[in-house]
Order: structure tokens, then sequence, then C-alpha cells
């Protein structure tokens, strides 16, 4: 039984912080954030986290259901303060499924693109917007029109 257990258990070394440490940190500070108040005090605060949201899309519908409003006191759903004041980057998760599920829960808008280096090169990058199943106008949304709105540029 104790070598079954031992053989479940990921090594230290895959859960090294680029593979897997970063985004569980980066999504548990995130929902600190939220839940924590932060934005209803200062709700034109706007942040911006990478890897296609660190998991934090996939989870929004189970976040909303687990977490409501008379639970959590907050001025809006959990779900709706991280799709109006949070922007996601592609951060190196150039991957198709990931990024349509975070096209579907937070639209267009809230997404930017960026690489990770040294994880990932610009030219991937590139070539990964480049084939987006999304009109011309918003892979220009994506790949400079929402930073320059957000960052006032």
């Amino acid at each position: 039984m104790l070598r079954m257990v031992a053989f479940l258990l990921p090594s230290p070394r895959s859960l090294l912080p680029g593979g897997w440490g970063w985004h569980i940190g980066t999504r548990v500070h995130v929902l600190r954030l939220v839940l924590g108040g932060v934005f209803d005090r200062y709700p034109k605060l706007e942040i911006v986290i990478g890897h296609l949201g660190e998991g934090i899309p996939f989870m929004l519908q189970r976040l909303n259901k687990h977490l409501p409003r008379s639970l959590t006191m907050l001025q809006r759903p959990v779900a709706q303060f991280l799709r109006q004041n949070v922007h996601y980057t592609f951060g190196g998760f150039n991957f198709m499924p990931t990024f349509l599920n975070l096209l579907l829960e937070v639209g267009v808008d809230r997404i930017l693109l960026s690489v990770d280096y040294p994880y990932c090169t610009m030219g991937e990058a590139r070539d990964f917007l480049k084939h987006l199943q999304v009109s011309e106008a918003d892979r220009q949304r994506i790949a400079h029109v929402n930073a320059d709105r957000l960052l006032r540029m």
C-alpha cells in the first residue's frame, strides 16, 4: 500500500513553479483580491494576469455557484469581478482549447497578447495569434487594441 501511495504522489521536480506552482499561487492570490473585497473598494481597479487566466476561467461557473453573494457579501458575483476587473494574457499558454474557454468566458476585449519568455518565444505567440479562429478585428484587439486601451497608449 505504501508503495502505491508513493507512486501516486508527484515528484517535487514536477511541481516546480514554471510547470504548476506559479499558476496555483497566482490563481489563489487573484481570488483573495476578489473575496477580500478589493474590487468592491476600488471598482475601477484592473489587473492583468497571464497564462490564459491561470485556470480561473475554467472555474467561473463553479465559483459563482459555490460562492454566492449571500456567502461572500460582495457587491457583485465573483465571476463578474473576474470578467470586469481582470485582463488575461496568453503568457505562453498557446493552447487552442484553453484559449476558446477564456474567449467564451470573458470575451475578446479582456484578452491580450504576451510571451512567457524564456519558456516561449515571440514567434510561437505570433503563430498562435495568427491561427486563432477569430475575426481580423478580434485578432487586432488581442494583438494591440486592448493593451492600447488599457494602458492608455
